[in-house]
């Protein structure tokens, strides 16, 4: 979905707690550049919310009754054009996180990080930047190389096959949680021409964001730095 740089970025808020929407509704409002359109209490409204209301950008709470953040987030992102989708959570090293962040959400904010925060995340988000850090990133991919291991390298390593070997490189960097200007001095390119291997790395692939770049080359266990 692409908006206009100077237009304010629309914000679709779905949270089960009547209490934390009508918070992260104040706490908007005060930001000038943002514009909340819609609110949802249930997983079921987001899809008639976000072709009525076109956000550019979902606050997704994970635990709901009806239908959970979880399957929201995977049937949103499936759909081409969709609005970008941050989770909202009470853990920040919980499995249904990692679940969300493999079908496409952009990252993560805990329900009690600061607004000011919340408010940075939501444009970063908009502006094409996932809200996980690099700690954040090693803490939460730890969880996803425990049962299923194997096969699960098995299959990322498969994955990663298609991509030819500077590509390669580029995606293990994002996998290392580097950004653009480190993988580029890593590996001696410039920064326009790491931006186009993660392009390219992202539609071979059929992956939707940098997350699932770094989820994918942690499966394949090929992010720890040579020695």
């Amino acid at each position: 979905m692409t908006r206009s740089d100077t237009a304010p970025v629309r914000v679709l808020i779905v949270d089960d707690d009547p209490l934390l929407r009508a918070g992260l509704a104040m706490m908007l409002g005060g930001a000038p550049d943002i514009r909340l359109v819609a609110e949802a209490g249930d997983g079921a409204q987001v899809g008639a919310l976000v072709a009525r209301h076109a956000p550019d950008v979902v606050l997704m709470d994970i635990r709901m009754p009806g239908v959970d953040g979880l399957a929201a987030t995977e049937a949103l992102r499936s759909r081409p054009g969709a609005p970008e989708v941050i989770v909202l959570t009470t853990f920040d090293a919980d499995e249904h996180v990692l679940r969300a962040l493999r079908a496409g959400a952009a990252g993560f904010v805990l329900k009690d990080t600061p607004p000011a925060e919340i408010v940075s995340a939501i444009r970063e988000v908009a502006a094409g930047r996932p809200v996980l850090s690099p700690e954040v990133t090693r803490r939460l991919i730890a969880r996803a190389v425990q049962p299923g291991r194997h096969a699960r390298r098995a299959a990322a390593r498969e994955r990663l096959a298609v991509l030819n070997e500077r590509e390669r490189a580029v995606a293990v960097g994002v996998g290392r949680g580097w950004s653009n200007a480190e993988i580029g001095t890593a590996l001696h390119l410039s920064l326009s021409t790491v931006k186009t291997h993660v392009s390219a790395v992202l539609t071979r692939l059929g992956l939707n964001n940098r997350v699932q770049i770094a989820l994918l080359v942690h499966d394949a266990e090929l992010a720890e730095p040579a020695e």
